[in-house]
């Protein structure tokens, strides 16, 4: 499977542009984000503000904002809906870390490990919460159903991950339902809303869903290739991390799949917790290299990317939709 992302211009892809785009929209959602993790419960927003705080791209979010730029939107129903999407986001972020068991979260320490595991959780429910006053604000049942669900879908996702993490036997097939749901569906539902509040027709709804969806698998293949590529600075989190938790991502499943019996004896018992030191992740890259699953993926992921570029055919061109195009571009580049 290969694909060829035509570049806009010769220079690196950037987020920039989506970020400059959006930067009077986004200063609302930010403070919309300020007001909304407030609590007379002093640990509430320390504890929150620690994540939102934290370095993010707010990728989500501008997905929102950008996509109602796309549609000529002049509202400022998104702009709530955009902190909804957010507090979404970093609720699940809360909650993966207490899952994973992580330290670093974007190059600082996680909330769980300052805070602890209880807190941490309760926070993410806080948000959660939060989020849904910001949906039913908003008046909309068809944005309720959309974020509604989105949330459901992740919540799922996770707990197939959880299922899957130390099984030798996962598949492509469950790799990609896993990803789909606990990263795409997130953002195939941020840009979607935005033709929703733009009251814009079925056709471009779905044209938003299809672009968010890829970029979203695009990005999340992106990030388990650079497991195996990138160092803890680079990736914000600890070098490994997947390969130590068991976690069955594209790379390994390519790897294992193609490796030799030793290769595959390796495989199995790293998965399963028993080849976990650095020198046993020094030699995962080494195989994970040899049988090219690093490319392989990355290709898959040019593939997802360029489908979420063509979704957006349908709209005319501009500012905002070469913004969306380079957030794609962007997404992919980030492993090199």
């Amino acid at each position: 499977m290969t694909a060829t992302i035509h570049r806009l211009n010769n220079r690196a892809p950037s987020l920039e542009p989506m970020i400059q785009l959006v930067a009077g929209d986004m200063n609302l959602v930010n403070a919309a984000i300020l007001n909304r993790m407030q609590s007379e419960i002093p640990l509430i927003p320390e504890l929150a503000g620690h994540l939102i705080a934290g370095g993010g791209k707010r990728l989500r979010p501008m997905l929102t904002l950008a996509s109602a730029r796309l549609l000529g939107y002049s509202g400022t129903r998104h702009h709530r809906l955009a902190a909804a999407v957010e507090f979404i986001h970093t609720a699940t972020l809360l909650h993966d870390d207490v899952v994973d068991g992580s330290d670093l979260r974007r190059g600082k320490r996680t909330a769980n490990i300052i805070w602890g595991n209880p807190a941490s959780v309760l926070v993410g429910d806080f948000l959660f919460s939060r989020s849904f006053e910001l949906m039913v604000e908003d008046g909309s049942l068809k944005v309720l159903k959309i974020l509604s669900n989105a949330s459901a879908v992740i919540a799922e996702g996770e707990v197939n991950q959880l299922t899957a993490v130390r099984r030798i036997d996962t598949g492509e097939d469950r790799y990609l339902d896993i990803i789909n749901a606990k990263t795409a569906a997130l953002f195939a539902a941020a840009c979607k809303i935005a033709a929703v509040v733009a009251e814009r027709p079925d056709s471009e709804e779905a044209a938003l869903d299809a672009y968010g969806r890829n970029l979203g698998i695009a990005f999340q293949l992106v990030d388990d290739a650079i497991d195996y590529t990138s160092d803890a600075g680079t990736m914000g989190k600890d070098a490994g991390d997947d390969f130590r938790e068991g976690k069955m991502t594209l790379p390994v499943i390519l790897a294992y799949a193609r490796g030799s019996e030793v290769d595959r004896k390796f495989w199995k018992d790293a998965v399963e917790g028993r080849r976990d030191s650095d020198e046993d992740f020094a030699h995962a890259i080494g195989l994970v290299q040899a049988s090219r699953a690093v490319d392989d993926t990355m290709a898959r992921a040019r593939h997802y990317g360029q489908r979420a570029i063509d979704a957006l055919g349908v709209f005319g061109g501009g500012k905002a939709k070469d913004a969306m195009v380079e957030a794609v571009e962007f997404a992919v580049a980030r492993a090199y």
